[in-house]
């Protein structure tokens, strides 16, 4: 019924892809400010794993994210770094919040 209400399989999976590909964008526009921990080729729709030069920026990024409402973007307790999950649930305008705040972020310390 979920999956009808939204517009059918299809459209759910389109909205994924359109997910990822907004916080991806930031990731790979940001000149080496955020860096992909996964190849290209082997992205995951639902788990976008990223680092940042220091652990210090990264738990200000976190930080920050939350102050925004932002919950859950902690990474990994044994790899670190900072983990965006866009699991079908994520409403498409969480996704672009998260990288325009990304975006925001980088501006301010970058």
């Amino acid at each position: 019924k979920w999956i009808e209400d939204m517009g059918g399989l299809e459209k759910v999976a389109l909205n994924n892809q359109v997910k990822a590909k907004y916080i991806y964008d930031a990731i790979d526009q940001s000149n080496g400010f955020y860096k992909g921990t996964v190849a290209i080729e082997d992205r995951s729709l639902m788990n976008i794993t990223f680092r940042m030069e220091t652990e210090e920026l990264e738990n200000m990024f976190i930080s920050e994210a939350k102050k925004a409402g932002m919950v859950g973007l902690k990474g990994h307790r044994d790899v670190g770094g900072c983990r965006a999950s866009t699991y079908t649930s994520i409403p498409l305008p969480a996704a672009h919040a998260l990288a325009e705040f990304m975006k925001d972020f980088m501006k301010n310390h970058g």
